[in-house]
């Protein structure tokens, strides 16, 4: 009897003394962003799941500054910061950001009254550099880091990166960044000399020509921009990573940008003004030319007789034109775009007029789905004499290289050739709605014709 009593003793304090799997989770584990770790409520850590970190999706969230709405009827948690918008339910493996489905690797669930996700889907929602120290149980989380030291960190292993820079491109006072997603980078202004500072979070290096290696530097050539001295760019930092640009000037006194993003790229438009006081225009000698390729992205165009989409054919046509200038010594070619993408149509213009461009061309195709048997090139000019001859030139070489049925150069209302500054001309190639025509035009073979074509005409006006 008195062992008995004593074995059940020794019982109930073992009980006490050995804390619940989650508890010792929660007590053990911590959470660190941007260097900062994170207040935990009571009994609420990080949950180690089917192999999967877990973590609490709302102290993370709000530590963010984004805004998180609980929906107990549903059990779905949404989360909005800006135009950023995340939605998870429990108990479901799909989740949505943005417009975008993704699968979870485990489905959100409820522990401990609070809402858990995979840590990899923070990482993938909100734009973060992750890091998890399995023998310390710390999850580092990162959403930008201190602009100080304009020198990379040696490499120091893998570095953590959720998106790809694929390149990088300074071309008319247009620093131009290529990557996988629309990401935002932290700018800091450098005096003595002036410079412009870009560190791009959770971001590294993809298939990229001259990507620099970790802890080494790489530079553009701007011996065509005289009012920059000098962009060089590096993996800065590891785990997360973080890539930085350096812009330094020649002679400016001061530096005025407008960042802008789109689809799959990052671009800051530079206004600057030298020591004088006066702006300092671009003059590399060379001659701009704008190619538009009409419509893209939600803006589908006309269809073809086969339901093909005029926004896919002028993009082709017109990225044959842009491989052709960029052959040219004398021309510096500009797109409107270069993806399936639609920028509207003051974008267009105002690309065009801010460029000061000698010459603006915009690409399309036309479809009467009604009138079949439509056929044949024309070309569109408005008022300004030097749109009339641009126009001339390129639809002579236009009829001559396609074969086409001569429609004629017509004077026409069309804003991006009327709110255009400089010679201006929107070229309907044919006929998509024509069967013979689409066929010919949707060749290769008479794509390059007809890109030649486009180039000869643009070269004749500019008298190169």
């Amino acid at each position: 009897m008195k062992n008995s009593i004593m074995l059940l003793l020794f019982s109930m304090i073992l009980i006490f003394l050995i804390p619940t799997q989650t508890d010792a989770a929660a007590n053990q584990t911590r959470i660190v962003l941007d260097g900062q770790e994170l207040s935990l409520p009571q009994d609420v850590g990080v949950v180690n799941m089917q192999n999967n970190i877990m973590i609490p999706i709302r102290v993370v969230a709000e530590n963010l500054k984004f805004q998180v709405n609980w929906d107990q009827a549903t059990q779905n948690v949404h989360i909005q910061q800006g135009s950023k918008t995340v939605s998870l339910t429990v108990g479901k493996n799909a989740a949505s950001i943005g417009n975008k489905t993704v699968k979870l690797g485990v489905a959100p669930q409820i522990i401990q009254n609070t809402v858990f996700v995979p840590l990899r889907f923070v990482s993938e929602a909100m734009g973060l550099g992750v890091e998890w120290n399995n023998s310390d149980k710390i999850v580092t989380l990162a959403s930008l880091v201190s602009s100080t030291p304009d020198a990379p960190l040696p490499d120091s292993g893998n570095a953590v990166a959720t998106n790809w820079i694929h390149e990088i491109n300074y071309v008319n006072n247009q620093l131009v960044v290529s990557l996988d997603r629309e990401i935002n980078p932290v700018i800091t202004e450098l005096k003595n000399p002036e410079r412009l500072v870009l560190d791009f979070p959770a971001t590294n290096f993809g298939n990229m020509e001259n990507a620099p290696s970790p802890g080494a530097i790489a530079r553009l050539d701007t011996s065509d921009s005289p009012n920059v001295k000098e962009i060089r760019y590096s993996l800065y930092q590891n785990n997360p990573a973080q890539v930085r640009v350096v812009m330094e000037m020649n002679n400016v006194s001061s530096v005025q940008y407008q960042p802008q993003t789109s689809t799959g790229k990052f671009i800051l438009d530079l206004d600057m003004v030298n020591d004088s006081g006066s702006a300092l225009p671009v003059d590399n000698g060379k001659k701009i030319v704008v190619i538009d390729a009409g419509h893209g992205g939600t803006d589908p165009g006309t269809i073809s007789i086969t339901q093909k989409h005029e926004k896919d054919f002028t993009l082709a046509l017109s990225l044959k034109v842009q491989a052709l200038l960029q052959n040219e010594p004398g021309i510096e070619v500009i797109m409107t775009r270069e993806t399936d993408v639609y920028p509207t149509r003051p974008e267009r213009v105002k690309l065009a007029n801010d460029l000061g461009a000698d010459v603006f061309v915009s690409i399309h195709a036309n479809s009467v789905l009604a009138s079949p048997q439509a056929k044949g090139t024309e070309t569109y000019y408005y008022q300004r004499e030097s749109s009339k001859e641009l126009a001339n030139c390129i639809h002579e070489k236009l009829i001559q290289a396609l074969g086409f049925t001569d429609r004629g150069v017509k004077n026409q209302n069309f804003q991006v050739i009327r709110e255009t500054t400089m010679a201006a001309v929107l070229l309907e190639i044919g006929f998509l709605s024509n069967k013979e025509e689409e066929e010919a035009m949707m060749s290769e073979d008479n794509q390059n014709k007809a890109a030649q074509a486009i180039v000869d005409g643009i070269k004749e006006y500019l008298e190169l």
